[in-house]
Formats: structure tokens, sequence, C-alpha cells
């Protein structure tokens, strides 16, 4: 298994995040919630797309739904940034 590739959050364009999923690596999201610095997992087993956050995981059938995850939780860089 590839290692994982490690980002802050805004730190990659969505695409690149979704690109390094697709090539079998897991992304790891450092990101700060409430004043606290957090890891989140992003990854692609079997066809599905998984958040992995300290609280929950999330699933995601489709590329477009892990697409739209991953710019409403802010793990990636906001376009034309």
């Amino acid at each position: 298994m590839p290692e994982p590739l490690r980002i802050e959050a805004g730190e990659l364009a969505v695409d690149a995040i979704l690109d390094a999923l697709r090539e079998g690596r897991r992304v790891v999201v450092t990101t700060t919630a409430l004043g606290e610095e957090h890891e989140v997992t992003l990854r692609l087993a079997g066809g599905t797309y998984y958040c992995d956050t300290p609280t929950r995981l999330h699933r995601h059938e489709t590329v477009d739904e892990m697409r739209a995850c991953i710019r409403k939780m802010g793990y990636a860089r906001e376009q034309g940034a």
C-alpha cells in the first residue's frame, strides 16, 4: 500500500486530492475545529469513498458526493486560490 499523503486543509485543490485517492493513496488532512487540530483520513475502497473523522465515518457512493464533502468541509483549496 502506498504511503498516505499528508496535507494541511486547503493545501491542495479538490482534483489533486481525488487523483491521490484514485491512485490508491489515503489522504490524511490536518484541520482545525474549535481551536484544536484533528486529522481526517480520506480513502477510496471498493468503489466507495470514505471520510474518517475523529467522531464519525462518512461514506460517499460517487465521486461527486466526495467532491462536495471535501469542498463543504474545507479540506481542499478553493478554486482560483
